[in-house]
């Protein structure tokens, strides 16, 4: 569980999307949220939108945002069943595969909001569906096809067995234009997230000893700890 932050604000107020990953079909759900949300309304959500389809998560990995490290959400989870586990300080790869996916959500919808203007949330169930519908290296297969055992017939093959009179004409086009479009950007963000992490890798070995540098981000203003206890100065 991530979130994608700082997006245009559309007419219904959403300036933010909750992407839900799951991490053995890659399947992902992206639902647009606003930053006023409190917990509940989140716990709500995940109820309607999550367990409604898929049941009972047997664990869950998100970032430490407070709104997952609240006594609330903990509570819910523990009467769930539902281990949640959180990603470490410098160490993101606990939650690295919704990172990918955010990389690449936050490069689509870069062009998305310029193709759709501020109705992106009214296409965000579009980009869901052209993620979950698209090949993934990881698995071999779209994140559908891992899901539910079988491939999904897509708004562009609707025109093939003669669907088109029975939905009628400007459905069919708008909706294979709009995921043809999608389909595009998709494929394109993925390039570009590959060939950015490619320049950026490299092989890396360490022996017992060996000093590394850790980069940590400066801490703003000045921060006092109290002392207490037995190591107290006399």
């Amino acid at each position: 569980m991530d979130f994608v932050i700082g997006l245009p604000r559309t007419a219904q107020g959403y300036n933010s999307i909750w992407v839900i990953v799951d991490r053995l079909t890659k399947s992902a759900h992206f639902l647009p949220v606003k930053t006023t949300y409190d917990v509940s309304r989140y716990a709500e959500l995940y109820v309607k939108e999550i367990i409604r389809l898929h049941g009972v998560p047997v664990s869950i990995v998100s970032d430490r945002d407070s709104k997952f490290t609240s006594a609330f959400w903990k509570s819910l989870h523990r009467a769930l069943g539902t281990k949640l586990t959180f990603s470490t300080a410098f160490h993101p790869q606990t939650n690295g595969q919704s990172e990918r996916v955010i990389r690449i959500l936050e490069d689509l919808l870069r062009v998305c909001i310029i193709d759709f203007s501020e109705s992106w949330d009214l296409k965000l169930p579009l980009v869901e569906f052209a993620y979950n519908n698209s090949f993934q290296a990881s698995i071999q297969m779209a994140p559908y096809e891992a899901l539910y055992g079988r491939k999904c017939r897509t708004p562009l093959h609707w025109d093939e067995i003669g669907e088109r009179d029975g939905l009628g004409p400007d459905l069919v086009e708008q909706t294979v234009s709009v995921v043809r479009k999608i389909k595009e950007r998709m494929k394109a963000a993925q390039s570009r997230q590959k060939s950015y992490a490619d320049n950026r890798r490299r092989e890396l070995s360490f022996d017992v000893g060996d000093h590394v540098f850790l980069k940590v981000a400066p801490m703003k203003g000045v921060m006092c700890f109290g002392k207490k206890g037995k190591l107290s100065p006399r």
